[in-house]
């Protein structure tokens, strides 16, 4: 068990109302779908559990994970309810009833106001991330779905940070909670922090090339505190010749869909994003984390830091900061307990450098679930006679309708013609190279 599962599951199976609190990656997510799967009575098919998330990606993430974990349960059925997606289907899902419902609060208010939801049976509410649906002004939204909510229910609240907000909430909605603590610090052997000055002189993302043309990272998040930055930024580096593209709430969810796609698929090196943006991001084995400045909240500084270095990987984190910020460095330092090594930015000469690229390119098939397409049908058709072979395919993940399938660069021809001229369950599908 992680920290944060040993000390709160035994409140969890208990039916405590609990409030925890601990960095993403530590091991949330199992800890609440243990209690909520005890809880569950698959022969009384009505919603028994509502899960919020702050984001769709969120959601899809946490869905999956409560999937695998009951995969041994005869007949669960768990259904997404999130925005950007047409809310027809949702409503035939919803008639045909459900075990575990987890959506965004947005759409879930939505299906509350129209009457095609209903929460009265539910025995378990669990706000994940609540952190970030406050910051994503959510507040009336969650106090409007909680107004649905039946009078006896069990609360478990997850949160990254513990700001006024969250106490003030978590007065109003939970009974004689338990609060759990894990200490958010970060293991030095697994992730290398650094501090860099950048004189005011030198544009903030000549140090961010600078960065990434020494150290030459796979796949890189560069966290910047406002969207409009966000944007410049991955339009600059793309500019330079980098494989960047940003993540910011203004994006369409087509858009997001597919850069996190791209991004996972290590078909893009950098990922520009805000914080919300980036929270609850599946991203495996991500080697380094830019921070643009220091994050306005230094528990949101712990929060970006901690999204390298995980599974007993390693990966490094670096922050930029002008003469100007160094009081907001001394007040991070306090705030961590300790100190974070200075170091000197690459010789500019290194700008002269070649640009890397990224590994892999990303297919999409235009066949799903739905279509009854399979990872293994994807493989299969991959790897069949003049195709390719299979250490050159990455990543597959089929979707409802459709399905990306990361390959090598240097074969994405093949690959490509491979999955365009063949079939796939005796069908032929429409498959193209997928570019943002």
């Amino acid at each position: 068990m992680t920290p944060i599962q040993a000390k709160s599951l035994p409140y969890i199976l208990a039916g405590r109302d609990v409030i925890a609190q601990g960095q993403t990656g530590s091991g949330k997510t199992a800890a609440f779908t243990l209690g909520l799967l005890e809880n569950l009575n698959v022969k009384h098919f009505r919603i028994q559990t509502l899960v919020l998330c702050p984001t769709r990606e969120l959601a899809d993430q946490v869905a999956k994970e409560i999937r695998k974990m009951a995969r041994t349960i005869h007949n669960i059925k768990v259904l997404t309810l999130c925005g950007g997606m047409p809310f027809g289907p949702q409503v035939g899902s919803l008639e045909h009833n459900a075990h575990i419902v987890v959506g965004t609060p947005g759409r879930v208010a939505d299906h509350l106001r129209r009457g095609t939801l209903k929460l009265d049976d539910v025995n378990t509410l669990v706000l994940d991330e609540a952190d970030r649906m406050l910051d994503m002004g959510f507040q009336e939204t969650l106090d409007e779905i909680i107004d649905h909510m039946p009078e006896h229910y069990q609360t478990l609240l997850f949160s990254a940070t513990y700001p006024e907000q969250i106490a003030s909430m978590a007065s109003r909605i939970t009974q004689d909670p338990v609060v759990v603590k894990v200490a958010t610090t970060h293991d030095k052997n697994s992730i290398h922090q650094s501090l860099y000055e950048v004189d005011e002189q030198m544009p903030r993302v000549t140090a961010v090339r600078l960065l990434l043309l020494e150290r030459r990272p796979l796949s890189t998040v560069v966290f910047c505190n406002t969207r409009l930055e966000t944007q410049e930024v991955a339009d600059q580096l793309s500019h330079f010749g980098f494989s960047a593209a940003a993540l910011h709430g203004e994006l369409e969810q087509r858009e997001r869909d597919q850069t996190l796609a791209l991004f996972a698929n290590k078909s893009i090196s950098i990922l520009v994003a805000t914080d919300v943006a980036a929270r609850g991001l599946d991203i495996d084995a991500l080697d380094a984390v830019i921070n643009y400045q220091i994050a306005r909240e230094y528990e949101v500084h712990i929060h970006r830091v901690g999204r390298t270095g995980r599974a007993g990987s390693k990966g490094i984190a670096c922050t930029l900061f002008t003469d100007k910020e160094r009081y907001r460095v001394g007040r991070l330092e306090a705030h961590l307990g300790h100190s974070i090594e200075r170091a000197t930015l690459p010789a500019a000469n290194l700008l002269e450098q070649a640009v890397y690229k990224p590994s892999m390119a990303t297919l999409q098939i235009e066949g799903g679930k739905r279509q009854k397409v399979r990872p293994g049908d994807i493989l299969g058709a991959l790897t069949a006679e003049d195709g390719i072979s299979g250490h050159e395919v990455g990543k597959i993940n089929v979707f409802d309708n459709f399905s990306y399938v990361a390959v090598m660069q240097k074969v994405q021809k093949v690959a490509l013609n491979k999955l365009s001229a063949g079939k796939l369950k005796g069908r032929s599908f429409r498959v193209r190279l997928l570019v943002l």
